[in-house]
């Protein structure tokens, strides 16, 4: 366990060491998730330096994509029995070598492999930081730390973009993975000196390999379908196949878990007040703002001809506006609760993205652009703020991992979820309008339309379901276990 120093009435993110604490924590997350959007401008050059075909290149973001995703709930459950610092730390060093073995790789197969290894590190990083996060921090504390978690979250994969481009410029593509090797040291420093050894516990009945064997290999075959589904096609034997197999897995899974003794995922979790509303949000708002980050960065590239820094530099407004959404959403959660903050934030996006449904293949930033982004921005930072803080709330400590894992990974199956289906939609359009004879700029742009009007009735369904979830304060645990100090530690991991 981890907790502060500071007396039980005081507030432990007042002091220096606990916002230390709290800056680590969401060095983490910035890591994780900047490090899936960096890479995206470094493409092209990746392409032409070691000759990648454009089926292929895919699996440069994928495979990172798919194995974050597929093993974030045996991450988040392995903190909560082996230790959650254990973890971050495991998962920390995996990253690091990973990210230099990308930096340094000469050739396909080093670097995909390379990708499919960081995912793997980033799982068990994430899921062990949150949970350290909630269960060090507590009342309007927690409340505080939750929304800087969720702010720079939202805004980490809009640096990475920005980020990515100015590497690639000036210094080369080997750059966007090099950058990750000091940020992971910082966070190994930095755990080490402020991080309790936490030595997780041991269960009677033994680790559920079973259900740790069904889980993975459902969710990882759930979104790498999801991911080759625009390439295959829907009615593809492998998309038909890979989705029929993850439905038998995960529902074997089930099975596994109700009937033993010990799980590894105890279900009696999603009776928590909130937690599934606030899962089930999160996938559905994360499939249209994933997809409608992916149609807004190629209509400004492809339709207005941005260069690749600048569309990644037309993010930094939306990135204020997600900053500043969620710093108001931790100011609301006592005095409202999450429900009309999640409501209100999808019901903003949706009408910022709406908004953007409406542009035109002459368009400009300034006048049809940077307005409904920042307005979508600003729901965003509401939404996401309120979901982490409804997905965290009354959990119990020995449980935090796997609830923290599980907001993460809807958040990872929402942006497959939303890429694969509306890539879909939006290309089908494209097509079509090709067919009959429309220039390019028009068809691309209309295509882009439709998709972007699926992603705002994504936003509107985000909202109603939020309408239904239970309006949680950001409440604790009815029984929290005793807390301990939260003094540096050298202990073995």
């Amino acid at each position: 366990m981890t907790a502060s120093t500071a007396p039980p009435e005081g507030s432990f993110l007042a002091t220096g060491r606990g916002k230390a604490v709290l800056a680590l924590l969401c060095l983490v997350t910035f890591l994780d998730v900047m490090d899936g959007a960096v890479v995206n401008v470094a493409l092209p050059t990746i392409r032409t330096h070691l000759g990648f075909s454009v089926p292929n290149l895919q699996w440069v973001v994928s495979g990172y994509l798919i194995t974050y995703g597929g093993f974030l709930l045996l991450g988040g459950r392995a903190g909560d029995l082996l230790g959650r610092r254990r973890l971050l730390i495991a998962g920390t060093v995996l990253f690091a070598a990973s990210s230099l073995t990308c930096g340094l790789a000469d050739n396909q197969g080093l670097l995909v492999g390379g990708r499919l290894v960081q995912g793997f590190g980033a799982a068990m990083m994430t899921p062990a930081a949150l949970s350290i996060l909630t269960t060090t921090f507590q009342g309007s504390d927690r409340h505080k730390a939750l929304g800087l978690w969720a702010g720079i979250s939202g805004m980490a994969s809009m640096v990475g973009t920005v980020l990515g481009g100015v590497l690639t410029q000036e210094f080369g593509w080997r750059w966007v993975f090099f950058v990750s090797v000091p940020l992971s040291a910082a966070v190994l420093f930095g755990t080490f000196r402020l991080v309790t050894a936490d030595h997780g516990r041991a269960l009677p009945g033994g680790f559920d390999a079973v259900g740790a064997v069904l889980v993975t290999a459902g969710m990882l075959l759930l979104i790498f379908t999801l991911v080759k589904a625009p390439d295959e096609g829907w009615g593809a034997g492998r998309t038909v196949g890979g989705l029929a197999g993850a439905v038998v897995l995960m529902a074997a899974f089930l099975v596994n878990e109700r009937w033993r003794a010990h799980p590894l995922v105890p279900l009696s979790i999603f009776r928590i007040k909130g937690l599934a509303a606030a899962d089930a949000t999160q996938v559905i708002a994360w499939a249209g703002f994933y997809s409608m980050f992916f149609f807004v960065t190629l209509y400004m590239q492809n339709v207005l001809g941005f260069t690749q820094l600048e569309a990644g530099l037309s993010y930094v407004p939306v990135s204020v506006g997600i900053g500043f959404g969620s710093t108001v959403a931790t100011k609301m959660f006592m005095r409202t609760g999450t429900r009309p903050i999640i409501v209100g934030g999808s019901l903003l996006s949706a009408g910022g993205i709406l908004w953007l449904s409406r542009i035109p293949a002459d368009g400009t930033y300034l006048g049809n652009l940077l307005t409904p982004l920042m307005v979508m921005g600003l729901g965003l930072g509401l939404l996401y703020a309120a979901v982490q803080t409804a997905a965290n709330a009354g959990v119990p400590e020995d449980q935090a991992g796997m609830a923290a894992a599980l907001i993460t990974a809807s958040f990872q199956l929402g942006s497959a979820l939303g890429l694969a289906v509306f890539t879909g939609i939006a290309t089908n359009r494209t097509n079509h309008l090709l067919a009959a004879h429309t220039p390019p700029p028009q068809a691309l742009t209309e295509g882009f339309q439709r998709g972007l009007l699926v992603s705002a009735l994504c936003l509107l369904a985000a909202g109603a379901i939020a309408l239904r979830a239970s309006n949680t304060r950001g409440e604790p645990a009815a029984t929290p276990e005793p807390r301990q100090n939260l003094e540096p530690s050298y202990d073995p991991v």
